[in-house]
């Protein structure tokens, strides 16, 4: 049977939540999700939300998803899109699902004028990394990624 990708719906927040921490599990962090099905369903479909998803299926049974979002080159004048979270189930990994939520999105980047369509990988993440360059991916090793969050966060927003 085919795969299918499809854009999520609101009620797909508990199998957006359970593949998040599914992938937190993989990157050994799942002490690190602070989410809720609640939360997650209020961000992903509020009417003025920025982030969308995608869904893959095999006979119906959703076996991996991806969390996207839009930004904006200030160089070329265009958005991009980011892909936050791909995930496959272990399980259902080796069938194309990764790739075909990754060719869903370059096809979307391209149909909307987008100038670009990036994502991280931890580092550690050697079959990952094999995979996205296995396509014609390039890591950009030139940029430094910064963060702020939490105490950090507010702590320099109020002081």
């Amino acid at each position: 049977m085919p795969l299918k990708i499809r854009e999520a719906i609101p009620e797909d927040s508990q199998t957006i939540f359970d593949f998040i921490m599914e992938l937190a599990i993989y990157e050994k962090l799942p002490n690190e999700v602070k989410t809720t099905v609640e939360e997650i369903k209020e961000s992903i479909f509020a009417s003025n939300s920025t982030v969308k998803a995608l869904i893959c299926e095999e006979d119906e049974t959703a076996i991996g998803y991806a969390v996207y979002f839009y930004n904006y080159s200030t160089w070329l004048g265009k958005n991009g899109i980011y892909l936050e979270d791909l995930y496959v189930s272990e399980v259902k990994r080796g069938k194309g699902a990764g790739k075909a939520m990754i060719k869903y999105l370059a096809k979307k980047a391209i149909s909307e004028n987008c100038g670009r369509f990036e994502w991280a990988c931890l580092d550690w993440n050697t079959p990952s990394r094999d995979f996205y360059e296995s396509f014609g991916a390039v890591p950009q090793t030139q940029w430094i990624g910064y963060r702020l969050e939490g105490e950090t966060l507010e702590k320099f927003a109020n002081n």
